[in-house]
């Protein structure tokens, strides 16, 4: 049977192209990348600020950026949630046994945070962020360390002034001179040792998020002390300032708690007069077990309880579900008590 004349047509030309003079060290594919293409690709950011775009982001608006895009996983305060990386706390830890490695207390550069969050997130949807979603976002992660104060600003031109806790905890990577001989000298490729021993094993790292059972029982509740009840708390003393500067840290909370006329229970419940009341009383809010178990022994959120409690949520009451890890100022914590007394009922 005859071969079709299109066919060999089709094949001899295909033969002509790929063993001519003109092609013949190259593969002849596709076409030189247009510098546009080429800018696309090329997003990294150094420590000393190259490749930072022009742009300009403040923690307010990253505050609401966050927690769209950023909070289903990293939580609300950038605490972390179940096993998705903590971004925020940790400060004085690495020292430990088992440090607690976030931006704010292990990365050097401020350059890294930027550049990860404009490169990779949010998870899914990476490179959908403007340069000013990404600076307002960098700029609420700072917040949520403690290292810088809540109307800043971070921007290309004051990006470098923003000073990370362990920018001196790096060194530079010498190993290339120092450990040479690894790789010049001729590798072993049979009885490199006499005999094989295990002397440790491997740590496990729980890093895998679990999403299993997630309607898990909570831990009992421990060292819940009940007070008798005091009276409720007076509003005529409350200084303007203190409560004006307890309104601006509240913004922590609002995520999942209301105050004021039309508050409506959240993710928490609304905390309309709360100082000086019984633990567990909002009504139509499902409390945990271990909110209930404290309310039947009797807690009352005095200001002692609720100092306490705002320090170190997870640490007052084991098993709690507020995921936030806590307020880590006293002024803070007073201005807020102070804020929420001026809603009493």
């Amino acid at each position: 049977m005859s071969k079709c004349p299109e066919f060999l047509t089709a094949a001899a030309l295909a033969s002509a192209l790929v063993a001519g003079p003109a092609l013949a060290n190259v593969f002849g594919l596709g076409r030189p990348a247009l510098p546009e293409e080429i800018a696309a690709w090329d997003l990294d950011v150094s420590p000393d600020g190259t490749g930072l775009p022009a742009g300009s982001g403040s923690v307010e608006d990253g505050e609401m950026l966050f927690a769209e895009a950023c909070s289903i996983c990293h939580g609300d305060f950038a605490e972390g949630v179940d096993n998705w990386p903590k971004l925020a706390g940790g400060e004085g830890t690495l020292a430990d046994k088992d440090p607690l490695k976030t931006v704010g207390s292990y990365w050097p550069y401020l350059s890294t945070a930027w550049d990860y969050v404009h490169r990779s997130m949010p998870f899914g949807d990476a490179q959908t962020l403007s340069a000013d979603d990404t600076y307002a976002i960098v700029a609420y992660i700072l917040y949520s360390n403690d290292l810088v104060e809540d109307n800043f600003v971070l921007s290309n031109e004051n990006f470098l002034s923003v000073e990370m806790p362990n920018a001196d905890g790096f060194i530079l990577d010498d190993r290339e001179q120092t450990e040479a001989h690894f790789w010049t000298d001729a590798p072993c490729m049979e009885n490199c040792k006499d005999s094989v021993e295990i002397t440790m094993r491997a740590m496990v790292l729980d890093v895998t998020p679990d999403e299993g059972d997630a309607a898990a029982e909570p831990a009992p509740v421990q060292d819940v002390k009940a007070e008798p009840a005091p009276a409720p708390e007076q509003t005529a003393a409350l200084d303007p300032e203190l409560v004006a500067k307890g309104e601006k840290t509240f913004k922590k909370c609002k995520a999942c708690h209301q105050v004021g006329n039309g508050a409506k229970n959240k993710t928490g419940p609304t905390l309309n007069g709360i100082v000086g009341a019984a633990a567990g009383q909002v009504h139509g809010f499902k409390y945990s077990k271990v909110m209930k178990a404290a309310a039947e022994d009797g807690l009352i959120w005095d200001e002692t309880e609720l100092t306490a409690f705002l320090a170190k949520p997870k640490g007052y009451m084991k098993g709690t579900r507020m995921s936030f890890a806590g307020l880590k100022k006293d002024a803070d914590i007073e201005a807020v008590i102070a804020y929420l007394k001026s809603f009493p009922e």
